[in-house]
């Protein structure tokens, strides 16, 4: 989840407003020290669920576990090769009902949900924290149907996402209430979940590939191509390379126009590819201010490596444009980025068909399909600066 870039656009935002005395009394209201976070489980199936809240502590850094009570404890231990860590399983809600936990203000995680088996978290000698990684073989969670929502809770109020970034798994819809109302986001179509796993099976190449199914026959989730391509016999990894050629050719002819924020529609970028194959942008002034050598499959799917973003006000912004616009495969048709008509997106035989998949079966359309799926406000992300409550339910699968 990229908070950070979420916090520095709102504070840019708050900044360029002058604010009245209604105003200023809002924005001195804070949080609550401890926000209660609803599990609805609606999703029809009878197995036990097991919750799991983690995350960093914001004050302190260090990495640690939230009990229902909403009191964090950081994690002590831990071994070289990394041993299990303790059992903090949250008891969650039978299928019709629903458990309500305290989350405390101050943290960055994730909230894990798992049905019919506890998950296996593993402790490193440093501290750290080995999360599920199902993408791998011998991973102790690869037959275990889980998923996850992200979150940042912290004085500025509450992020919180249904994320498949990773992986697509459990539907479930995020909500928060406060100051703003209340707000929904990440609720799958009826039948959505199949018609994902569907729509993959069908998709000609190795987009099948994506899809883990558990010995019993259930369909556990579909891994993002950027994993997908780390398994045995996986995901092609040369898969856009030919669009990738194209598109870098593309511009040595042809103005790429950048404009990255759509709250300054006159900061404009402009690119070209030279002819050593990099693509360079300048500002206003003909200043060169970022160059992205064509980068590969897995840059693209992973938005890292050629197409890394820093943290900064030009590069990061410039490399989230183009990884979502490749992603969404309009990069090379739409000259000016990014392209905000989602009616555009993956409408070409070589494009990020998994993200299609999920996008196209949201109620709204609304998903973090790969990591920059905020550009434009795409993404399945709930924001509230003084939450009184939340809810994460799980839908009918």
């Amino acid at each position: 989840m990229r908070t950070r870039t979420l916090l520095g656009l709102l504070t840019a935002l708050v900044v360029s407003v002058p604010l009245g005395s209604a105003a200023v009394a809002q924005a001195a209201a804070q949080p609550p020290s401890l926000l209660p976070l609803s599990v609805a489980n609606n999703s029809g199936r009878a197995e036990q669920v097991f919750l799991y809240v983690l995350g960093t502590d914001l004050a302190s850094g260090k990495l640690g576990y939230v009990d229902a009570a909403g009191a964090f404890t950081a994690w002590s231990g831990g071994s070289n090769p990394p041993s299990p860590a303790p059992d903090v399983a949250i008891a969650g809600p039978g299928n019709g009902s629903t458990t309500t936990i305290q989350l405390p203000r101050g943290i960055s995680g994730r909230m894990y949900m798992s049905f019919g088996q506890k998950l296996t978290f593993l402790l490193a000698q440093d501290g750290g924290l080995v999360q599920p990684a199902p993408w791998a073989a011998n991973d102790p969670n690869r037959d275990v149907l889980f998923d996850w929502s992200e979150f940042t809770y912290n004085d500025a109020g509450l992020w919180l996402n249904s994320s498949q970034v990773d992986m697509f798994s459990v539907p479930h819809a995020v909500s928060v209430t406060g100051e703003r109302g209340t707000s929904t986001e990440g609720q799958l179509k009826p039948g959505g979940r199949d018609a994902i796993f569907d729509a993959l099976a069908k998709e000609p190449g190795d987009w099948a590939k994506l899809i883990h199914t558990r010995a019993d026959g259930t369909r556990l989730r579909a891994l993002a191509p950027r994993l997908a391509m780390e398994v045995a016999d996986g995901f092609d990894p040369n898969y856009l390379d030919g669009y990738l050629t194209d598109t870098w050719n593309t511009y040595k002819s042809t103005d790429l126009t950048v404009v990255p924020f759509q709250f300054q529609p006159n900061l404009k970028y402009t690119g070209r590819t030279g002819g050593d194959g990099v693509l360079r942008f300048k500002d206003s002034t003909g200043k060169e201010v970022a160059a992205f050598p064509q980068p590969a499959t897995k840059d693209v799917f992973g938005c890292d490596g050629k197409l890394a973003a820093p943290n900064d006000d030009v590069v990061g912004p410039l490399a989230r444009t183009l990884c979502a616009a490749l992603h969404r495969s309009t990069l090379g048709f739409q000259h000016t980025q990014p392209t905000y008509d989602g009616g555009e997106f993956y409408t070409r035989p070589v494009t990020d068909h998994y993200s299609k998949a999920v996008h196209a079966n949201m109620v709204d359309g609304k998903a973090y399909g790969f990591a920059f799926d905020d550009v434009g406000n795409f993404e399945s992300l709930v924001f509230d600066g003084v939450p009184s409550s939340v809810t994460i339910t799980l839908t009918s699968f």
